[in-house]
């Protein structure tokens, strides 16, 4: 119904319980006082660390959640559309530590119709838009691959026509900016790009 959905992959993962033998052992310890210590000890351990698995499941969840809801336009339209986003955004919208947010994006990944992305790949610093609102630097980056792709080969856009063609959509960036996105690209200068 026009919404995005959820869900954590747990195919591989084994369903954890604690054995009803070890149970069944700890009910039968009445008469031996150390014995019955150590069982509910242990059983009571493996209990704590299935709660942890189960609510370290839900944090990534509700951290996965709350970036669907922020970069929404990414899995619209692309990643032109990727937002500027931080752990503090979505620490905040979940109610959690920045540090929890990271440790659980750690090595995950997010796979969607337009591929599988580390989920690290959505948080990322940006540029501001004209209209006040942050663009991430992987969609100017988008922007500047596009326009050099669209380019006439015997004449290439300067780094500064880029600029000039990224503010008519509202980017403030810099030429320095642009040069470097195009070096971090692979992408060579307007003179070694030239075709005669």
């Amino acid at each position: 119904d026009g919404e995005f959905v959820v869900t954590i992959n747990e195919g591989n993962v084994p369903h954890l319980t604690v054995s009803s033998y070890y149970r069944s052992l700890l009910h039968k310890a009445d008469t031996d006082r150390q014995l019955a210590d150590y069982l509910s000890d242990r059983v009571n351990a493996a209990n704590w660390l299935i709660k942890s698995i189960e609510q370290r499941k839900q944090t990534i969840f509700n951290v996965v959640t709350s970036v669907v809801k922020f970069q929404r336009e990414f899995f619209e339209k692309g990643s032109k559309y990727l937002k500027v986003l931080t752990l503090r955004d979505i620490a905040d919208d979940v109610g959690i530590h920045e540090s929890t947010v990271s440790r659980s994006i750690s090595g995950k990944y997010l796979q969607c119709k337009r591929g599988v992305f580390e989920i690290k790949y959505f948080f990322s610093a940006g540029v501001a838009k004209g209209d006040g609102e942050g663009i991430s630097s992987n969609s100017v980056k988008e922007f500047i691959r596009e326009l050099v792709e669209g380019e006439n080969p015997n004449k290439p856009l300067s780094d500064q026509k880029i600029v000039n063609l990224l503010e008519e959509k509202g980017f403030a960036i810099s030429r320095r900016t642009v040069a470097k996105y195009r070096d971090e690209m692979g992408i060579l200068s307007s003179a070694k790009r030239k075709r005669f």
